[in-house]
This record gives C-alpha cells, structure tokens and sequence, in this order.
C-alpha cells in the first residue's frame, strides 16, 4: 500500500471537507518504519531492530448515520471505495489500495468490536514501494480512527495484530508481526528491540551524533507476488524438521548438527533467521554502547546473510548497498532494509559526514530507471 504524492494533514482535512461536505471529526496518522536490522526474523518468532520514520499516513475520518464505509485515497488520483458493514466484505478487484482498508474492517468485525459507519480519507508520505511499510502505517491509522471515532476499548498492540491479520487473512502477504507493532508503539529517535515470541519491546534510544540514510533501489517491491511467503513456508519446514512450531526456539548448534539431513536450501534458510537473531541481540548492545564499528560490521553480516543464504536481494541493491558502505566506511555501515526482491537500503553512520555521502552517492549508483536517487534521512 502505497501513496504517490505528499499531502500534509491540513490539505487531506480540506480534501475531505470538498469531497464529503462535511468537517473531519478527527485525524489521526501513524509513521512508516526501517528496520535497522532482524530481517525475516518477525515471523519466526525471533527478534527485529527497526525505528519509525518521520513519514506518515494520515486519516480523516467522521461517523454517518448507516452501515456504509465511503473511503477517498487522495493521493491515488482520488479513488473512492464503498463498501457495507451489514455484508460480506469482499476484495476489491482493481484497487488494491482498499483492500487494505476492507481487510482492516472485516478484521476488526471479526473480532467482536462494534461500530457503525464512516466517511473517510485517507492519505500519506510514505515512500512508495520502498520497504518502508506504507501499508502497516495505513492499517494502524485505521485502527486507531476506528479506535478514537467509536471509543473502542482496545490499545496500540491489539491494532498491531489486527493490522497483521489484515495482510495475513485479507491481503494475502503472510509477514510477521514487526511492521504493525513499529507503527503502532515505535518512539521517535529510538529503535524498537522487538521480541516477536511475547512483543514485549525496549526502546534504545538512538545517539543524537548518527544519521541514517534511506535510498531507493529503484527497485520496486512486490511482497505478495514475491517469494515472501515461500521464504516462510522454508523457514516453517524446517521448525517442524525439529518438532517446533517457530525457529526461534531451535539453536544454531542443534541446526549444524542436522545439516545433513536438511535440504540445502532450507538449511540455508533456516541459518539466516538462526543467525540474524543473534545479530539483532548483539547490534542492540552496541546501539546502548554507542559502538558504531560493531554495528557497521553486523549490517554488512546481515546483507551477506540475506544476498547468500536467504536469497532476497537484488543486483542492484546489492550494488547500492557495496557503494553506502565504502562511502560511509568503517563507523557506521548498510544493509538492505525490508523483506526484499527491491526497495530500500539503510545506512547508519556519524552525522557530520551525511552531507558527504549524500553528495557522492551518485557517482556510485545510478538508478536501472535512471531516475534520481530517492534519499530520506533522519538525524540529519
């Protein structure tokens, strides 16, 4: 889920004021993600790194007086979307965009939460096809519209979840849990060490003297249609090879002994998730520590575990990810950021040579589009 223009908060209110002749009676907004490292480790149980973005999606929203849901996506050329509570809620065939927005609905239904009717917008400036998790900041701003509009007594981890089970039941992607949770409870200027076996969290604040640095592959992303859910299903194969129901609780050492028994490739598979646990543990103790090398070193291990062993990498964010690291050198490092096949890398690096790397990066990587670089930073 994606949005293609910038739109504050202010010009979606009087979007909505155009479109439904009537006031917003409240906004709300919930910011995109990068993970700073743990990449495919959600769904095994296991542990993730990431931190929100300041790029949001934002929701305009008032009650009606039916059982209807009338939607405008103002930045997909004005789409509109109706639907009815009272019936069977359905995919919509051509706009992928709603279905984010009648999964997260039917969810919540499902549930037991009880509501009526609403007139909604929806917009944002969340990168699009970036790996930034444009569609987790959609559902939880329409959880906590729904939330805030019908006083519903639910918190920030239920919204999580529930935005999980849109993408799982709904929409098809079967992610783990590490987007929605960010969105939902992530703190400015910190990461968010997240255990995805009990969700219980740490928020480790994030030096003021670093920057990150985002940039667009130019590859575009397309987790449903990728090998997203294949790679589960391999990691899956392998848990159950123990008796397990997550690889989270099979230990590298009860790993090695069996890799003779294990297809290669799942072997494989099972050796990222396994490792990259241990790499987001330890990477977290160096963002207490303030130790820049030790993460440096532990992105570079994360990509390489991602290009070889779990196989959802690209030349060309390979490409960019090589140029991020010998611009940046050895305080700081990158990595590719998202679940793959496209989209975004992440830097982290001192603040004062941003600027630097920004100016350079261009004479290192050029966009297969042969559009200009797409960079966002924080910290800068």
């Amino acid at each position: 889920m994606n949005m293609s223009k910038v739109h504050t908060q202010t010009t979606l209110e009087q979007a909505f004021l155009a479109h439904f002749h009537m006031a917003p009676e409240l906004s709300v907004r919930a910011p995109g993600r990068v993970n700073l490292i743990g990449e495919h480790t959600d769904y095994n149980q296991g542990y993730v790194l990431p931190c929100v973005i300041p790029y949001f999606t934002y929701v305009a929203c008032a009650k009606r007086n039916d059982h209807e849901v009338h939607a405008l996506a103002l930045d997909f050329k004005g789409e509109t979307d109706r639907f009815a509570l009272d019936r069977d809620i359905s995919a919509h065939p051509s706009q992928p965009w709603s279905n984010y927005l009648r999964g997260m609905v039917q969810v919540m239904q499902q549930a037991g939460q009880q509501f009526g009717g609403m007139n909604i917008a929806i917009a944002g400036n969340v990168p699009l096809g970036a790996g930034l998790s444009s569609s987790a900041a959609f559902e939880v701003a329409l959880g906590r519209a729904l939330q805030q509009l019908y006083a519903l007594p639910v918190d920030a981890v239920r919204i999580a979840q529930w935005g999980q089970a849109t993408e799982n039941q709904f929409v098809g992607c079967q992610c783990g849990i590490m987007d929605q949770m960010v969105c939902a409870v992530g703190e400015a200027h910190s990461a968010l060490l997240l255990d995805c076996g009990d969700l219980s969290v740490e928020h480790i604040p994030i030096p003021e003297d670093l920057a990150l640095i985002i940039v667009h592959s130019g590859v575009k992303r397309g987790l449903v249609d990728s090998a997203y859910n294949m790679r589960r299903e391999q990691c899956e194969s392998v848990a159950e090879f123990f008796g397990q129901t997550s690889l989270r609780t099979v230990s590298m050492q009860q790993l090695q002994a069996q890799e003779h028994a294990l297809p290669a490739l799942a072997y494989r598979r099972a050796r990222h998730v396994l490792s990259e646990n241990a790499r987001v543990l330890a990477f977290a103790q160096a963002l207490r520590q303030h130790d820049l090398s030790s993460m440096g070193v532990l992105m570079a291990q994360s990509h390489e575990s991602m290009r070889a062993d779990f196989e959802i990498t690209t030349p060309e964010v390979d490409q960019l990810v090589t140029a991020l690291q010998k611009l940046i050198g050895p305080q700081g490092g990158a990595r590719m950021t998202g679940g793959g096949f496209g989209g975004c890398c992440v830097g982290l690096l001192k603040r004062e040579c941003l600027a630097q790397v920004i100016a350079a990066l261009p004479e290192h990587y050029q966009a297969p589009d042969g559009q200009p670089l797409r960079i966002f930073t924080m910290g800068a």
